[in-house]
């Protein structure tokens, strides 16, 4: 009987320690994790599924290992708590692309790719290094590429933004650890969707706004939507960030490693100082539960998916929409796009110009040949 491959990995969720169960799709093994880790989490992003590292999840783990013949599926986990605790339940498996994939993460590092996207590239490689587990990374040809893209991305539905994840990664690897080039004229990349964003009227993030009580809650929220903030970018602030007598913030290393400015209204000025007044922030702008260590992203989703509940929106809207909202409502306010792409740190200002698609006030002017009837 086949099985298996479970790896477990300690790594950072988006501000937060967390252990990640990666594997091929497994129906039953998906139902018998959750029934041991009822907080196990699907990520889109990552394509795995996690639960927050602690106490109780290593526990939960030991005893997973103590009460199931997994160890067999187990490769590695990389938590030196976990593996001090079982390594002795523990098959380690080596694998064949090892050493390339540890000298493209050196690489990587050494161009300073951001973490979210060294992330990305690693377990792409590592998902088509397992595909390929009886051929070691330099016998690699194109038609095993065209044949992945067929045999494992299509035939499992895997969305288009995953396919082209998986695509740059894998041409990455071979242009510079195997100097080798992958072509693409065979590889059926997906046709790029043109997809809009999810936009809230000035009414309804007033409404989610003022669903909230809690004035740390609030000047999470608001001042993301104020300034048009990234959730990482608003996590990793700090208070040395906030410049009061000039009024602005400081976005530091954020999307492309780039630095930027953005302007502090008049309004959110005043709701930071109300924050400040009642919380006492130490280093980060905002903290977590734990002093000295920053909001977790997780929680601020929690935040927001709550706050829009209470406001009874019912549009298809996350966290991100805020931000489409803030670069819509300054666009129909008549900011001109270049300020909008520098204000959102965009590297090009074709991504901005999607806004243009997504305000409705000139569309609205026009008159319909049916009201003519």
């Amino acid at each position: 009987m086949e099985q298996t491959t479970l790896i477990l990995k300690s790594f950072d969720y988006k501000g937060i320690k967390a252990i990640e169960f990666f594997f091929d799709y497994d129906q039953q093994l998906i139902q018998t994790l959750r029934g041991k880790f009822p907080q196990l989490t699907w990520s889109k992003t990552y394509r795995c599924w996690y639960i927050q590292e602690n106490n109780q999840s290593i526990q939960s783990i030991q005893k997973l290992l103590a009460d199931m013949n997994i160890s067999s599926k187990i490769e590695r986990i990389v938590s030196k708590q976990i593996r001090k605790n079982t390594e002795k339940k523990i098959s380690q498996t080596s694998s064949n692309w090892e050493t390339e994939i540890l000298q493209f993460e050196k690489w990587l590092h050494s161009r300073r790719y951001s973490s979210s996207t060294i992330r990305t590239y690693l377990d792409a490689i590592r998902v088509f290094a397992r595909f390929y587990s009886h051929k070691t990374a330099p016998t690699i040809t194109n038609k095993d590429v065209i044949h992945f893209n067929t045999e494992y991305i299509l035939a499992k539905k895997y969305s288009s933004s995953y396919q082209n994840q998986v695509v740059n990664a894998l041409k990455l690897f071979y242009k510079t650890i195997m100097n080798k080039t992958i072509s693409e004229d065979k590889l059926h990349r997906p046709r790029k969707e043109n997809k809009l964003p999810n936009v809230l009227s000035k009414s309804e993030v007033k409404l989610i706004l003022d669903s909230l009580s809690n004035v740390k809650h609030k000047a999470m929220l608001s001042l993301i939507y104020s300034c048009g903030l990234r959730r990482n970018e608003l996590i990793q602030l700090k208070l040395t960030d906030v410049d009061s007598k000039r009024n602005i913030i400081i976005i530091r290393q954020s999307k492309g490693n780039k630095d930027r400015i953005v302007p502090l209204s008049e309004k959110i000025i005043v709701l930071l100082r109300d924050y400040y007044k009642a919380e006492r922030p130490k280093e980060w702008l905002f903290e977590g539960q734990e002093a000295g260590r920053e909001y977790s992203a997780q929680s601020l989703q929690k935040v927001f998916r709550a706050a829009v509940e209470k406001a009874g929106i019912k549009k298809k809207v996350s966290l991100h929409s805020l931000r489409h909202s803030y670069a819509t409502h300054l666009l129909e306010a008549g900011t001109d796009l270049r300020y909008i792409q520098e204000l959102l740190g965009h590297k090009s200002s074709k991504t901005t110009e999607i806004y243009t698609h997504v305000s409705t006030q000139q569309l609205q002017k026009i008159k319909s040949p049916f009201d003519d009837l």
